[in-house]
């Protein structure tokens, strides 16, 4: 019998007889996106801040009514591991990744879409690790396509994933792997261990200047890369943006974004909605602008506990975003001040941040001036909080509404519709492989 270390010394041996035969393409001819995904028209708009597909329990005491339990149905065979849809080179053995690859510890998410589990690749090759490392702990996020299917969100699920495959960035969480059974959509990602921005700041109460000034502008230097790129993400706000253990903020959750060029616009109906900028609520269209709308709103939550604009009832909450002028609090500084009125510009053609080089003129706000942007983006500027966590495999910082709940994959029913998810299977880079 072959032991696991000859089989993974034949394995790397043949590929690096492998490597001469490789061929790169040339940048002119290179498509990041092959298969681009439609236009993205189904409305979604998030009328409930506990809504995160990886989000804490809501500020009030949670029950069971409040919490997406999803159905218990008959397996119907989930367990198998579709083929890879994307071809890969013939000189090289492509990984079959899988629900089986990964063991589930615990729950630490869950929404209308299905469960977000940590998990521990227990597959040995580890030269298909997917580049990730934390001693194989990812996040495993789970989608049931009869849910995406039926709420006509198969669009939404498409780009979150093609987005993910292109988006690289200190300050974003990496996506490791995709795959798909009959019943279910996979995301691998990776596991950030110090929780939501959400969850410290609802412990903290508000954030010191300081303290907030390092998270916008590691969320700015994020959300400019994606702009950068085409991507606007449309659904900013603490439940979307987790803490590492080093006290870094990490953007998450594309379930929302789309690609939209520096011409374009969107006239989708979507994001949260105490964070959704006036246009949006218009329905005159939107663009990469929108986003600093919600950054705006995120500092100001971050400086003072709560969003500017809030009420019980969703059609004044509406009326006060789109009509009513900020009150800012006369405890922050006029520097703080100065940067929230230019985000919170309820026009977005006079929005700091607006423009094709926008987002230079927010990073040289004089509220950023201790910023230095070329250590922030190298992760050299060291938070003075850091999250307390035991290990890479942590759950101490996720609401335990959460994480008391079984760690289980429910089974699912296999749509009877034809395939909405052709082309969904990606393996990241993996480092080993990589020219540079």
């Amino acid at each position: 019998m072959v032991s696991t270390v000859e089989k993974k010394k034949n394995l790397h041996s043949l590929m690096a007889a492998n490597l001469s035969k490789l061929t790169i393409p040339s940048s002119s001819s290179y498509d990041p996106n092959p298969n681009p995904s439609p236009s993205i028209t189904s409305p979604h708009v998030i009328h409930s801040r506990s809504h995160s597909f990886v989000g804490p329990s809501p500020r009030f005491a949670p029950s069971s009514n409040l919490l997406f339990f999803l159905d218990e149905d008959d397996d119907d065979g989930d367990d198998q591991t579709l083929l890879p849809e994307v071809p890969s080179h013939k000189d090289i053995i492509a990984p079959k990744i899988g629900p089986s690859d990964f063991e589930i510890l615990r729950l630490v998410g869950q929404g209308a879409f299905g469960k977000v589990f940590l998990v521990r690749k227990n597959r040995d090759d580890d030269c298909f690790d997917g580049g990730g490392g934390g001693d194989g702990v990812f996040a495993m996020k789970v989608m049931r396509k009869d849910t995406i299917i039926k709420k006509n969100h198969v669009d939404y699920m498409k780009a979150e994933r093609d987005i993910l495959t292109k988006v690289v960035h200190p300050f974003i969480v990496q996506l490791r792997y995709s795959f798909q059974t009959k019943s279910k959509l996979y995301l691998i990602l990776d596991f950030i261990n110090g929780g939501h921005l959400f969850f410290h700041l609802y412990r903290q109460g508000i954030f010191s200047e300081d303290q907030a000034r390092l998270y916008t502008a590691e969320i700015v230097s994020a959300v400019s890369h994606l702009h950068k790129n085409g991507i606007v993400h449309r659904d900013l706000k603490p439940e979307n943006i987790l803490m590492d253990a080093h006290g870094h903020v990490m953007l998450t959750d594309f379930g929302l974004s789309k690609e939209i060029d520096e011409a374009g616009r969107s006239n989708s109906m979507c994001g949260t909605t105490e964070y959704m900028a006036p246009e949006i609520l218009l329905g005159k269209g939107h663009n990469k602008d929108a986003d600093w709308w919600s950054v705006g709103i995120l500092l100001y939550e971050m400086l003072t506990g709560k969003a500017p604009f809030t009420h019980t009832n969703r059609k004044k909450l509406q009326e006060k975003i789109i009509k009513e002028k900020v009150k800012l609090p006369p405890l922050l500084t006029s520097e703080a001040h100065s940067l929230l009125k230019g985000l919170l510009q309820k026009d977005p053609s006079t929005r700091l941040g607006s423009g094709p080089n926008g987002n230079d003129q927010i990073k040289r706000h004089k509220w950023f001036r201790a910023i230095n942007w070329t250590k922030l983006e190298a992760r050299e500027l060291e938070p003075k909080f850091k999250p307390d966590v035991s290990g890479k495999d942590c759950t101490a910082n996720f609401d335990q509404c959460w994480t008391a709940l079984p760690a289980d994959d429910s089974p699912a029913p296999t749509p009877k519709a034809g395939d909405h998810f052709q082309g969904y299977t990606y393996v990241a880079p993996n480092p080993w492989l990589s020219s540079s």
